[in-house]
């Protein structure tokens, strides 16, 4: 039985991607949710305890030869691919694609993170956009529209939610809040991640979550204005 450790639902986008992903395709697992401590590096002493990075997320596969702890969510995604076909797509140009979006959102879009931090529960209003977040806008807007018409959709790499769509899932959640300028294409795409039941769950679970981390605050209003804030504590 797999353990997956997250922390809060409303600002750890890392830990999003493979909570929705075991979520959306039913793999079983124990959700141990750790509440971040305070600012940056402040949890890592409880978090060691149960991830070698003292970061989140992190799955640990729980069977008859003990414990093995999986962290990094890249990693936690293809150890499941080991043993779950349904998280990568069958047909092999599908599957290389995905795997190339997944690795690029893993790596890059740098300045989407830093000036639009994942709040679920609020909504932002941007004083306007960087030229550097353009930039991750457009790609990000041309890699969507580039997979849904590739490979039908209406998800990245095809009809089915795969590990590809559970990386931009959190992208979801920051186009809503900040209100980011996508296409036609690429919003309805959004939608249809955020109309999920697995993402639902999630949004409903962070707007339900008492905690507020000053850090985590700041960070979301500091390129902006809060205008709606939907969290019910």
């Amino acid at each position: 039985m797999f353990d997956l450790y997250i922390a809060n639902k409303n600002y750890s986008s890392w830990s999003l991607r493979p909570w929705v992903l075991m979520k959306a395709l039913d793999i079983p697992f124990n959700e141990r949710l750790m509440p971040f401590e305070g600012g940056l590096g402040a949890s890592h002493d409880t978090f060691i305890r149960f991830s070698p990075s003292g970061l989140v997320p992190c799955l640990v596969d729980v069977n008859d030869d003990g414990e093995l702890a999986v962290w990094d969510s890249l990693a936690i995604v293809e150890y499941l691919a080991e043993q779950h076909a349904n998280v990568c797509p069958a047909d092999k140009t599908a599957r290389a694609w995905a795997r190339s979006a997944t690795a690029e959102m893993h790596s890059g879009f740098n300045t989407l993170r830093d000036e639009c931090s994942m709040n679920c529960g609020v909504r932002v209003e941007l004083n306007g956009l960087s030229a550097k977040l353009k930039t991750d806008v457009a790609r990000l807007d041309a890699l969507w529209q580039q997979g849904v018409e590739r490979f039908g959709g209406p998800f990245l790499a095809g009809e089915h939610f795969t590990a590809v769509d559970a990386f931009y899932a959190p992208v979801a959640f920051r186009v809503q809040t900040f209100n980011l300028p996508v296409s036609e294409a690429s919003q309805a795409y959004v939608e249809h991640l955020l109309a999920l039941p697995a993402m639902q769950a999630w949004y409903q679970a962070a707007l339900e979550e008492p905690w507020r981390e000053p850090m985590h605050e700041t960070e979301t209003l500091k390129n902006g204005t809060l205008k709606a804030d939907y969290r019910k504590a």
